[in-house]
């Protein structure tokens, strides 16, 4: 099996961690979030990876080399200009081994734990071109528990009924044909395969976290070392 790992992201809300390094480069219990990544993909049965990558690529590029020591085959799609994540990603799919096959794509800074032959399971069983993984939506703030005009308590960072776009996706080679050459498939792409009854929702059952800040690096560390 094949994927495409975006890591090009500048993330500019977690200087100084990415001040000399891609986003995807950022440690997290010691090690990069797309060592993580790729060493997750190997473990569910993924070989061929291409990694996406534009800001600092050389970092990227000399940390995993051709991928030898997490046991895959590692290439690079280098963009000469910003591309967006929609743009990146048709550019790093047009350097898979096999195009007309199926493709995991991953965002390059989210952490997640489950099994991706359940999701390709699904993918396919909705006959589906595209499939997002969706994790359980945790909001950062406090929420308050009304009885009538009296607040009886609170609760921290509660996990809501609600599902988000979990960054982890199955592609048919008919949504790489469809993605933008510039710009963000989520915006595009996304909505378009949504409205034609196309768009699968997999929902994640096992962990996932969004790495956006400093705060979220601390966390899935804490995570990571709690669960050895």
């Amino acid at each position: 099996m094949q994927a495409v790992v975006l890591a090009g992201g500048k993330a500019t809300r977690m200087r100084p961690y990415t001040d000399d390094r891609p986003k995807a480069m950022v440690e997290v219990a010691g090690t990069p979030i797309v060592e993580h990544q790729i060493r997750w993909l190997v473990a569910n049965g993924v070989t061929e990876i291409v990694v996406s990558c534009g800001y600092r690529a050389e970092i990227l590029q000399e940390h995993l080399q051709d991928g030898g020591k997490t046991g895959a085959s590692i290439t690079y799609a280098v963009e000469d200009e910003p591309l967006g994540r929609g743009g990146g990603l048709k550019f790093a799919a047009r350097h898979l081994a096999h195009p007309k096959d199926f493709t995991f794509a991953l965002n390059g800074d989210v952490l997640s734990r489950f099994a991706l032959s359940e999701m390709l399971e699904h993918h396919r069983s909705l006959g589906a071109t595209a499939t997002v993984a969706l994790a359980p939506y945790k909001t950062t703030w406090g929420i308050a528990d009304l009885d009538g005009g009296l607040i009886k308590g609170f609760r921290q960072s509660p996990t809501l009924p609600y599902w988000i776009n979990g960054g982890i996706y199955v592609l048919e080679p008919e949504c790489v044909d469809q993605l933008p050459d510039k710009g963000d498939h989520e915006d595009s792409t996304f909505p378009a395969l949504a409205q034609a009854g196309k768009l699968g929702g997999y929902r994640i059952e096992g962990y996932w976290k969004g790495i956006d800040t400093v705060k979220d690096v601390i966390e899935a560390t804490a995570d990571l070392q709690r669960a050895g």
